[in-house]
């Protein structure tokens, strides 16, 4: 049931930097989490993509 995502970053929509698994019958909608941009230098909000 685990799958594999990419996080890309909310405010400069280029960095995808992390990979991560989620289960899919817990969180069916998309994850955000908090990460460390290094475009930006500083923590902003990932999103799930596909």
């Amino acid at each position: 049931m685990r799958v594999n995502i990419t996080l890309e970053c909310t405010s400069c929509k280029k960095e995808r930097t992390y990979l991560t698994s989620k289960n899919r019958r817990n969180n069916p909608d998309r994850l955000e989490l908090k990460k460390y941009c290094p475009r930006e230098r500083k923590v902003t909000v990932f999103r799930e993509v596909k």
